[in-house]
């Protein structure tokens, strides 16, 4: 989707995505000391308000203005600061080396884009820095629910690993969220992968 498909996405609604960090992410980073994060394809900003929260220094990457704009209010409302940066992830470069930790939460792109924004990210991270990546699997399209529905934007473990270089994988597998779709119970899968540089 473009950035003007994404806008009209959001503006359709009060709150596209939950206010809550995700679930995946709040536990693989809650026992992370402080640093300097970058929040890829930030949205509404949930993850980059929680991490700043914490006491992370954050910076929160989207090209929908409609979305920076709520998270703009929301870390108002929070009482946080963070740096919100409006780009096309497939056009933007962070400094070599400046961010502890890389975060892409359900960032759905074609396979070659995918891999230029996490050779990016592995690039921006400094040495001990982690990425967190938490997406929806392919497999989510046979026994899971939600997510997008074209197999080119959806990844599986393996994918990532090969995408991300050098870095040192400290996890990588499917993980399994409950969510209820027309009042029934169903469970979603996606793909996290942690890895340090």
């Amino acid at each position: 989707m473009e950035a003007e498909e994404w806008d009209a996405r959001y503006a359709a609604t009060d709150r596209l995505w939950s206010a809550e960090p995700n679930v995946f992410v709040a536990e693989t980073v809650a026992t992370l000391p402080p640093g300097r994060a970058v929040d890829l394809g930030c949205g509404e900003g949930r993850n980059a308000i929680w991490l700043a929260r914490r006491g992370w220094q954050v910076v929160g990457v989207d090209f929908s203005t409609v979305a920076l704009d709520r998270a703009r209010a929301a870390a108002r409302d929070a009482g946080v600061s963070v740096t919100w940066v409006q780009a096309d992830l497939s056009e933007w470069q962070p400094e070599p080396g400046s961010f502890d930790l890389a975060v892409l939460a359900y960032l759905h792109l074609p396979a070659e884009t995918m891999s230029s924004v996490l050779a990016k990210a592995r690039e921006a991270l400094r040495d001990g820095g982690h990425l967190l990546l938490v997406g929806h699997a392919r497999m989510n399209l046979t026994v899971g629910v939600g997510g997008p529905q074209d197999p080119a934007v959806l990844y599986e473990p393996d994918d990532v690993i090969g995408w991300i270089g050098d870095l040192t994988v400290e996890r990588a597998e499917h993980v399994y969220r409950d969510v209820e779709v027309d009042g029934v119970p169903r469970r979603a899968v996606d793909v996290l992968v942690f890895a340090t540089r």
